[in-house]
């Protein structure tokens, strides 16, 4: 019993768990919550308190009605209903809602803006193009027999 010489189970490690996956869920910044600095996030992102600073995301950014950011978004796909001032890169389709006030420079693939919106921007439109839609080379040709009237 207490001084057995049986074979003594040796300390095993447990096993080691799976990686936890992508929860394919939502970020999000609430209502009077105030952040500062450099966020990463690979699902989408909702705003509905304040940035100043830069988001990049690999998904949708959301600025709710009452959301703010100052600063610069880098994202797939954007809903803009609140306040946004800086530099905006959105791969894909940027909607901006009749709530939203944006004042900066806007870089997008398609664009929609609702009656309402304050869209106070330099906007570049990008064409998709063999190096994918986020890239460099995108143009922004003026199509032929378009006269430049403001000179």
């Amino acid at each position: 019993m207490f001084g057995s010489k049986k074979n003594p189970k040796k300390h095993q490690a447990p096993p080691k768990a799976a990686a936890p996956k992508p929860s394919g869920g939502l970020n999000s910044l609430v209502h009077q919550t105030t952040l500062e600095g450099k966020i990463n996030a690979d699902n989408d992102f909702r705003v509905d308190g304040s940035i100043k600073g830069t988001l990049h995301c690999a998904a949708k950014v959301i600025v709710g009605p009452d959301g703010s950011v100052d600063g610069k978004i880098i994202c797939r796909d954007a809903v803009i209903e609140g306040r946004f001032t800086g530099e905006l890169h959105v791969d894909n389709a940027l909607m901006v809602k009749e709530t939203a006030r944006i004042q900066g420079d806007v870089i997008t693939k398609t664009l929609i803006v609702q009656p309402g919106a304050v869209f106070n921007v330099v906007c570049k439109m990008k064409q998709a193009t063999a190096d994918g839609p986020s890239s460099p080379k995108a143009q922004t040709k003026k199509p032929e027999g378009v006269k430049n009237i403001l000179g």
